[in-house]
């Protein structure tokens, strides 16, 4: 493996790290914060949003009302932010955007998770659609209304970038048209983001793919004697139940340790291999890690077995048939809704309710719902009641 050069600078970053000192800055100027950096002030406006605390009540798979103990959209988040700043330690790369940009990843996402983005989406066809990454940046950049002198969140560019994981190059132009040269420049470009936002994208999947597991489990959706199909899983098992054969009888221990086996070697895997290949790059700056392609990885030996966990949970737990029938309800919620707000705009909140773009207008009045808010206004709209 080739030599990683050694962090040598007061501040614990490495050379490709991104300094909060060299920032681009925010679209409207303001002045330093006495005891903050740029990164954790952002981090500190993702957490006290409206939108953060509405993840608390938005689904990850399973409906916000199905189980206390099922994730939810604002325990992924503080998971991904976990696994970023752990890794992000390793590798010298800046904790603080890390976990800025994880925290703020979802904050774009629909009621009823993905089914709602698709509703959403649907509706929205003949209008620029409806996709829940842009939507993030959306909430950030204008939605959240906070500050006199400015709607949004004015996050640092960095920050910005990391919560833009994808754009359709349409998007992207529009985007660049009115910011030249920021945050979408780099789908036209075709160059990387950060490292800090290369990192966030890969800890998510990791995330989902660990929790998804306990949480099908738990729900019953998945059984135990399933999971054993899935190579990267059943090696962990055997592993554990070799070393602890007590164990045997205790299937959600093991599980746990399983679990907990595969997440810590992905994690290591992604470290390893990472600090390879900014060797292998040579790179020593963070504007030179953008221009090398992307660098925060699997190696491909787990790449190709996460990539084998994540299509069984596709085909055994997100297209299970008890889970699309609650998502087929749930996007016949979001399609009335829409119907209901385009027809009675002044139902909704004054502010959108006086907007010219009522389609827009609308979806970004749903997309900000929790599932129960959603439930609620669906029931009082139309008076029915299908979850």
């Amino acid at each position: 493996m080739p030599a990683v050069p050694e962090i040598q600078n007061s501040t614990g970053l490495a050379p490709w790290a991104n300094h909060p000192s060299q920032s681009r800055g925010r679209r409207h100027a303001e002045p330093p914060a006495p005891t903050r950096n740029a990164f954790q002030r952002d981090r500190d406006r993702i957490v006290h949003s409206t939108a953060f605390r509405r993840l608390v009540y938005k689904t990850q798979v399973f409906l916000n009302h199905e189980g206390d103990l099922f994730r939810t959209r604002l325990t992924h988040s503080l998971e991904v932010a976990q696994l970023g700043r752990s890794i992000a330690r390793a590798l010298g790369l800046n904790e603080d955007l890390v976990e800025a940009i994880a925290l703020a990843h979802d904050l774009g996402h629909t009621p009823f998770g993905h089914a709602g983005q698709d509703a959403l989406h649907d509706c929205m066809q003949e209008h620029g659609g409806f996709e829940h990454n842009l939507q993030s940046l959306r909430v950030v950049d204008t939605l959240e209304e906070r500050y006199p002198a400015f709607d949004g969140l004015n996050l640092s560019f960095e920050t910005r970038e990391g919560i833009l994981k994808h754009c359709s190059r349409t998007n992207a132009e529009a985007i660049e048209v009115a910011e030249p040269g920021g945050v979408a420049r780099r789908f036209l470009d075709r160059t990387q983001p950060s490292l800090e936002a290369q990192l966030c994208n890969l800890a998510d999947a990791i995330a989902y793919n660990a929790h998804d597991i306990d949480d099908g489990v738990r729900s019953g959706l998945l059984s135990l004697e399933q999971m054993q199909e899935v190579p990267l899983f059943d090696r962990y098992r055997l592993r554990v139940l070799a070393e602890h054969p007590q164990l045997a009888d205790k299937p959600r221990r093991w599980l746990y340790e399983s679990t907990r086996r595969m997440l810590s070697d992905q994690v290591y895997d992604v470290i390893d291999t990472t600090r390879a290949a900014i060797a292998a790059a040579g790179v020593q700056s963070a504007d030179e890690a953008r221009h090398a392609g992307p660098l925060v990885r699997f190696s491909d030996g787990m790449h190709a077995q996460s990539a084998q966990l994540k299509k069984f949970l596709f085909a055994h737990l997100y297209r299970h048939p008890q889970v699309t029938d609650r998502m087929g309800q749930a996007q016949q919620v979001v399609r009335e809704l829409f119907v209901a707000y385009l027809e009675r705009p002044q139902e909704m909140r004054a502010e959108f309710a006086r907007r010219d773009d009522r389609h827009r207008a609308v979806a970004d009045y749903i997309a900000g719902m929790t599932d129960r808010f959603a439930l609620r206004e669906h029931e009082r709209l139309t008076g029915k009641q299908l979850l």
